[in-house]
């Protein structure tokens, strides 16, 4: 278990590799104490790590001083979601005390929008025609799974979603029109919250902080198959 300290908040913090955004964040427990978020074409190898360093810097904190570190597990890019939990492993190698955890990146979208009372629906693409989606209730302050994660059709995505929700991720503009065009009150979340951001990383995991694991049992959640799995299962 591990449980919020008896004296003081946890000290968190957060990356999140999976989608064209590389993305940290450093929490306390009360505040966000540094965030940085780049869209980017660059590898998430090439970034991520330099955007780590320059928090940590600018809040004076390193490894030692954190209670966890947290990553978003997907789904996503395969190779971003692969490097984010390799940078993970590696800096708890480093720091054998530091407990980590994988938070879903569709749960972390779904806190961009917690002020929102009501459903949110996570939604990212897969492939044509095909989504990644999990179904969230706010209440403002708390979020609750309506439909666990999970790879749709359109059509699947239709039926799962009520007449008023809130859409969020990078495909969420895509969605509206093709699928939701003519339910007014399924609207999509503003730009600025559209995207991964390792600061919800933090508010997921401080809601249940006792997903933490150790180093070795963090493992990434694809929610449906490589191509070197596929390959292989043709072989």
């Amino acid at each position: 278990m591990f449980l919020r300290k008896k004296m003081g908040f946890l000290k968190i913090i957060a990356i999140d590799t999976s989608g064209k955004t590389a993305s940290a964040a450093i929490n306390d427990g009360e505040r966000i104490l540094a965030q940085k978020s780049i869209y980017t074409s660059l590898t998430h190898s090439q970034i991520m790590l330099p955007i780590v360093k320059e928090l940590m810097s600018d809040t004076s904190l390193d490894f030692a001083d954190f209670d966890g570190i947290v990553c978003a597990n997907g789904p996503g890019s395969y190779t971003g979601i692969r490097i984010g939990i390799a940078a993970v492993k590696g800096i708890c190698l480093g720091q054998p005390s530091l407990k980590c955890a994988g938070i879903s990146t569709l749960e972390a979208l779904a806190y961009n929008c917690l002020a929102y009372h009501g459903e949110i629906v996570s939604v990212m693409s897969a492939r044509k025609g095909i989504y990644y989606c999990g179904i969230y209730k706010s209440d403002g302050i708390k979020l609750k799974s309506v439909i666990p994660d999970k790879v749709c059709s359109e059509s699947e995505l239709k039926e799962s979603v009520s007449d008023k929700a809130v859409l969020v991720g990078d495909c969420c503009e895509e969605v509206k029109a093709s699928l939701f065009g003519d339910k007014e009150n399924v609207i999509c979340a503003p730009f600025t919250q559209r995207l991964q951001n390792a600061a919800s990383l933090c508010l997921a995991f401080e809601a249940n902080p006792d997903r933490a694991v150790s180093a070795d049992r963090l493992e990434a959640a694809y929610l449906q198959q490589t191509k070197a799995e596929k390959d292989a299962a043709h072989r």
